[in-house]
């Protein structure tokens, strides 16, 4: 079953995102040996053998042809006529809709057949707190610069000779294998595999870049092992055991359509401070965030999607769940724009791209520690400490929320008006500069917010 789980998944992996029309009608079939039969999932047998143009042919693991349709749903099973048991299709009743419809109505269900209906995703977590800057001006941010890096190759260390650095900070010296041009359902597949790992490649977009590169040399540190990027059958059977396919089904709550939204999100500090909430501006803007997706991709997967209207269902990226453990020290790399997160062990936990620092503001240096963390924190502005925005000359409080400056997360460091935070632009992350503070994307900093602890250890090194 395995073989068969895998064929379907890598189908429906692919064609999720091509949006490939149904067979045709089946007065093209012709009728089918006697001497086997075709057994569909809901117990009927089919008198006719579908085109071979209309299906892909796999077997399962007791050598049995299976037919399978370019959706990646299971059409029907070869079974010899004297091994049927007709009586075996109580089992499994008819279901309008065939296998998808068994699949979305709770017949696979984890713990049962493996399968996860992603519909059961809740995002947040239980014992969230939501807290401010205690104190005026902690906080260092300024407006992204767009000052885009190449999106390709994985940087070499030109700046720091091996013998300069711990040994426990080095990642391993096995070779990173150039990924070729795959189609961007394959790619998306291998950033969920990562992004399940807590080896983030930041916003799953479907596309190759640094980020992916820089993810999969942490999780060869990681774990000791190489990865090929390019070995696609490797790359969905692992995802097969840690949380199903990358691409499911999600049906639009009321609560995803009802917000609350706001129109847009200002530029100007002030005008800033006078909105209710930094909150999303569209449903696609939360969903993409809640999927970590990049919120053109989300669109792509699902052309003309309304996405204001609850009961739709729409393809997401499957995600997993965020990594839990301990972390003691972090590595925060200029160099690499990727932050590290270790246990007591010295032994890699996490790693996250990041943006850290310019040169003309650059981040800290040296080892500092974490002072507070604050979810969902408020922003306070206050140009005598941080920086000038626009016209703005007079303290401003703003209020909190993922468009804010700070994003869902502050993690603040021992030197003052410096942390780690989330963003509201996470597409951006480790393509752009930062005026001194770590930035990653939302998700990825609160999942580091909740595997750390006043005292933890944060170096910056070059």
């Amino acid at each position: 079953m395995k073989r068969l789980f895998f064929a379907c998944a890598s189908l429906m992996i692919w064609t999720a995102a091509q949006g490939i029309p149904s067979a045709e009608a089946q007065n093209r079939y012709g009728r089918y040996p006697s001497e086997t039969m075709l057994v569909a999932p809901d117990g009927s047998i089919l008198d006719y053998e579908p085109d071979r143009r209309d299906v892909i042919i796999s077997r399962d693991s007791m050598g049995r042809r299976v037919l399978i349709d370019h959706f990646g749903n299971v059409v029907a099973t070869e079974i010899r006529q004297e091994a049927y048991r007709p009586d075996r299709r109580q089992e499994y009743p008819p279901v309008p809709g065939g296998y998808r419809s068994l699949r979305d109505s709770g017949g696979y269900q984890q713990g049962a057949g493996g399968y996860r209906d992603f519909r059961e995703y809740r995002p947040g977590e239980p014992g969230a707190v939501t807290g401010g800057i205690p104190r005026e001006g902690s906080v260092s941010r300024m407006p992204l610069d767009d000052q885009a890096l190449p999106d390709a190759g994985y940087p070499q260390e030109a700046s720091i000779e091996p013998d300069q650095r711990p040994a426990e900070t080095l990642l391993p010296q096995k070779p990173i294998i150039t990924v070729t041009k795959k189609p961007q359902a394959q790619i998306a597949a291998l950033q969920v595999f990562l992004d399940r790992e807590g080896i983030s490649p930041g916003v799953i977009d479907g596309h190759l870049g640094d980020n992916v590169n820089k993810a999969i040399a942490a999780w060869q540190e990681m774990t000791g092992e190489t990865l090929d990027p390019n070995n696609s059958e490797d790359i969905l059977q692992r995802l097969t055991y840690s949380g199903g396919l990358p691409i499911v089904d999600y049906t639009i709550t009321p609560a995803d359509a009802a917000g609350p939204y706001v129109a847009s999100i200002p530029e100007d500090y002030a005008h800033k401070s006078q909105l209710p909430a930094m909150s999303y501006t569209s449903v696609t803007e939360k969903l993409a965030e809640q999927f970590h997706m990049d919120e053109g991709y989300l669109k792509a997967l699902n052309p003309g999607v309304d996405f204001t209207i609850p009961g739709s269902t729409i393809k997401v990226i499957n995600p997993g769940q965020p990594k839990v453990g301990q972390v003691t020290r972090i590595i925060a790399d200029k160099g690499k724009k990727q932050v590290f997160a270790y246990g007591a062990d010295n032994k890699l936990v996490a790693a996250y791209p990041a943006t850290i620092g310019s040169t003309d503001t650059p981040s800290p240096t040296g080892t500092h520690t974490v002072e507070r963390i604050a979810l969902d924190p408020g922003y306070t502005y206050n140009p005598k400490i941080n920086f000038k925005q626009g016209n703005n000359d007079q303290i401003l409080q703003i209020p909190p929320g993922p468009n804010g400056p700070v994003g869902t997360v502050w993690i603040a460091l021992s030197k003052p008006t410096y942390g780690i935070h989330g963003t509201p632009e996470p597409s951006k992350i480790g393509k752009t500069n930062s005026h001194g503070c770590v930035r990653l994307t939302n998700w990825d900093a609160r999942e580091l917010a909740k595997m750390v602890k006043p005292g933890t250890t944060v170096e910056f090194i070059e």
